[in-house]
């Protein structure tokens, strides 16, 4: 029994690596279809500090949404970047929701365009989820969340 239980494992870490960087497929709930999220391998610099990337992709849309992770001393910000739009979302402890970006980012270019940002959604993600978020949650609720931001 302990042979089969550790062929099954060594089977699953085999498969795992060889589908590459995919993190997590999902069901958007819109018309974007299915989601699919992937772990970049090249951090990205920004502001000055290197931050770890994950990329989303969606089914019935040909836009590539990029999640930059910026650490701060008590919370966690998470860049949405797009061609059409920029917004962040941010974990402080107490809970998880979007944000405009904040004014350190102005400087590598990024802002909240308000034209293509519709606001009701806005203002019904601004608290998503009750306390602490991990990033592959985070980034599961973004990937799910994200697409109702951008106004049509």
């Amino acid at each position: 029994m302990k042979r089969i239980i550790f062929g099954l494992v060594l089977f699953a870490a085999f498969s795992t690596l060889s589908f590459g960087k995919v993190i997590v497929r999902g069901n958007s709930n819109t018309p974007l279809g299915t989601y699919t999220i992937e772990l970049s391998d090249k951090p990205v610099m920004l502001a000055g500090e290197e931050m770890k990337c994950y990329l989303i992709s969606y089914e019935n849309s040909p836009m590539q949404v990029k999640v930059l992770v910026d650490k701060e001393k008590n919370c966690k910000n998470y860049l949405v970047i797009t061609d059409e739009l920029s917004v962040m979302y941010t974990c402080n402890g107490k809970f998880f929701g979007v944000n405009r970006l904040d004014a350190k980012y102005n400087a590598s270019g990024l802002t909240t365009s308000d034209e293509k940002l519709d606001r009701y959604d806005y203002f019904h993600q601004k608290v998503i989820a009750q306390g602490t978020t991990e990033d592959f949650d985070a980034t599961m609720l973004i990937a799910s969340y994200f697409p109702a931001l951008i106004k049509e």
